[in-house]
């Protein structure tokens, strides 16, 4: 177990440290973002009226691919799900089409999916989309960190911890809200470090049921996490909303690919 996670910190900070897309946060912080991966239909029909009933918006990366179908985390959107979506102001953005694993296929097989998903977002004739985007799996690589860092507003992973002072827009750090309530204190320890230091938040999930799969969350976790980030940032926005706010002119990366 400590060689893994030696072996996972280095693969981390390997990824982390090259192939950078750095912005600056500047003064903008504390802000959090709430991301729903896949996605299952309960991030819409829950999810979505949770933080409408706050009167928050969240980033909804899609894989077309998965539409109309269902898996351990329920049953997934539908058409009518994206459109209920971008009418409440919410933001679609891309996760490949087929939720494809970046290490079980070539990189321009990997690439000719994520445009495949575009495409077939953009086929769907909704507003509200974006050219942002979130590795599936959080699987991610230096070489697909270069070439998708060139057509997309930002890239988002699952490496856990807070987006500032400088921002690596090609690597997106981001913390997974999972199970019920007996998970929201550290939920709030880390929307009290994010305000404390004022740097972005980003949180993920999947299904938002009350008996969720391993990899969503219980409604009540979701409310009163969403509620207590509201309380203690300066905004809950949608990943697009901040990047456009950043105005990102990149700076030099700090280390070549």
């Amino acid at each position: 177990m400590i060689l893994h996670t030696a072996a996972g910190a280095v693969r981390r900070n390997f990824h982390s440290g090259f192939c950078r897309r750095n912005v600056s946060l500047g003064q903008a912080g504390p802000l959090v973002s709430f991301t729903f991966d896949d996605f299952p239909r309960s991030a819409c029909t829950t999810g979505g009226e949770i933080l409408k009933k706050l009167g928050f918006r969240a980033t909804y990366y899609v894989a077309m691919g998965l539409m109309d179908t269902r898996n351990q985390a329920g049953e997934h959107f539908a058409a009518a799900d994206l459109r209920s979506l971008a009418a409440d102001g919410h933001e679609l953005a891309n996760h490949t089409f087929g939720h494809c694993s970046l290490e079980q296929m070539p990189l321009d097989g990997f690439q000719q999916d994520v445009h495949k998903g575009r495409q077939a977002l953009r086929a769907m004739g909704i507003a509200g989309l974006t050219t942002n985007f979130a590795y599936p799996f959080g699987e991610v690589t230096l070489a697909a960190k270069k070439v998708l860092g060139a057509e997309m507003m930002s890239c988002r992973g699952i490496y856990r911890g807070l987006n500032g002072p400088l921002i690596d827009l090609n690597l997106l750090r981001a913390n997974p809200i999972y199970g019920g309530l007996d998970r929201l204190s550290a939920l709030e320890c880390l929307i009290r470090e994010n305000e404390n230091r004022r740097s972005w938040l980003i949180f993920y999930t999947h299904d938002v049921r009350p008996n969720p799969s391993r990899f969503g969350c219980t409604p009540e976790l979701l409310e009163s996490a969403v509620r207590f980030a509201g309380q203690h940032s300066a905004g809950v926005l949608p990943v697009a909303e901040v990047v456009q706010m950043l105005q990102p002119s990149p700076l030099k990366p700090n280390k070549e690919c």
